[in-house]
């Protein structure tokens, strides 16, 4: 006999949409949570963006989700009242080097289903954004923002309609097969434990270590992939998102916005060995340097430190970025159990196209 049917680690976006799924389904569902707070932190520690779905490999999970989870979610923001604008955004390039790998990123959004894109020279560019400085862009019109916080309230809202509970303070310290059949969750510091029939390991910067007794292959990163996020006083330039293009550790010091229009500017990229939080005041020098690289009107006194994110990555440094990797029972041949690892960006955009995909893999 189960405690109870499914048993979710982890309410972040991913972990909360994921509930929000199962409990349509008619499923019986528990979410716990180690913090205070849902979403605590990948989910409230990002640059609350809806992604187009332009750089990710043709085919991958990354594409194909973030596709989809981007008509999911602007439809459910309409339907739900979330706070969202579909600001857009400009991918910026210098020089011919630059103008070809714009040319490239055009390409692959059309292989993945992405056909709204806009290629503009520089003086299209001065046209609708006058401080930017660059030789050509990528339009996307369908990238947007998004209150990441509301969204995590209304799913963790409508998933307690249908009976759900979320349970916070909650720190899981182990997962494990049962004897007979299901799975056992271990409660941190309570002596508790909950026997369930279906699990899923949503857990975020967590979820590797607590899933490899289940799954001895699964992934445990040696470093953690940390962000920060440079906030900037004073009026607000832009009406768009402004991106450089990608480089190897990511889509690298973007400006981003809230739905306020206070502008922020990050993540830039630190491998560290613990979790740490902590914002870094000496990366202004470097934030300043790249930002006026696009933006020469960029003040550097004006850039202040404000808050730091994780990054749930499953590689290391000099690493290719790796797909998301949500195990079901066709990856390790156990009935019940869904294990999800490095869902980083586009985690948030795709989230309920996640939680539809968890709940295939389940069936």
């Amino acid at each position: 006999m189960y405690d109870v049917e499914c048993v979710i680690v982890g309410a972040g976006v991913v972990g909360l949409a994921i509930a929000h799924t199962l409990s349509q389904q008619g499923r019986e569902v528990l979410v716990l949570e180690q913090h205070a707070h849902i979403g605590f932190e990948v989910s409230s520690r990002n640059s609350e963006v809806i992604h187009a779905g332009i750089y990710y490999p043709k085919d991958s999970l990354k594409a194909r989700l973030c596709l989809r989870g981007k008509a999911l979610l602007y439809d459910f923001c309409q339907r739900y009242h979330v706070p969202h604008q579909r600001i857009g955004k400009l991918i910026i390039a210098h020089g011919d080097e630059g103008y070809q790998r714009l040319t490239q990123l055009h390409t692959n959004a059309a292989a993945c289903g992405l056909h709204d894109l806009e290629q503009l020279d520089a003086d299209q560019v001065r046209a609708i954004e006058p401080e930017i400085r660059c030789d050509a862009a990528l339009y996307s019109p369908s990238t947007g923002i998004i209150d990441s916080h509301h969204l995590m309230l209304s799913l963790q809202g409508l998933s307690e309609q249908q009976g759900t509970q979320v349970v916070l303070n909650t720190p899981v310290s182990a997962l494990r097969r049962h004897a007979d059949n299901g799975f056992i969750v271990e409660i941190k510091e309570q002596d508790y434990q909950l026997h369930c029939q279906y699990l899923i390991n949503a857990a975020g910067i967590h979820a590797p270590q607590l899933g490899v007794e289940l799954t001895p292959s699964s992934p445990i990163p040696s470093q953690y992939c940390k962000g920060q996020y440079f906030s900037y006083q004073g009026g607000n330039p832009f009406t768009h998102l402004i991106y450089p293009l990608p480089n190897s550790d990511g889509l690298g010091i973007h400006s981003c916005q809230d739905l306020a229009g206070q502008l922020r500017f990050g993540p830039d990229v630190q491998w560290i060995d613990e979790i740490n939080y902590d914002p870094d005041p000496t990366r202004q020098a470097l934030f300043y340097d790249t930002i006026r690289h696009y933006w020469p009107g960029v003040q550097k006194d004006r850039l202040q430190p404000d808050f730091c994110g994780i990054r749930p990555k499953v590689t290391g440094p000099g690493e290719a970025a790796a797909d998301f990797q949500i195990l079901g029972p066709e990856h390790h041949h156990i009935a019940g159990l869904v294990q999800l690892y490095g869902i980083e960006s586009p985690g948030l955009t795709a989230c309920l196209a996640i939680g539809e995909y968890v709940h295939q893999q389940l069936l």
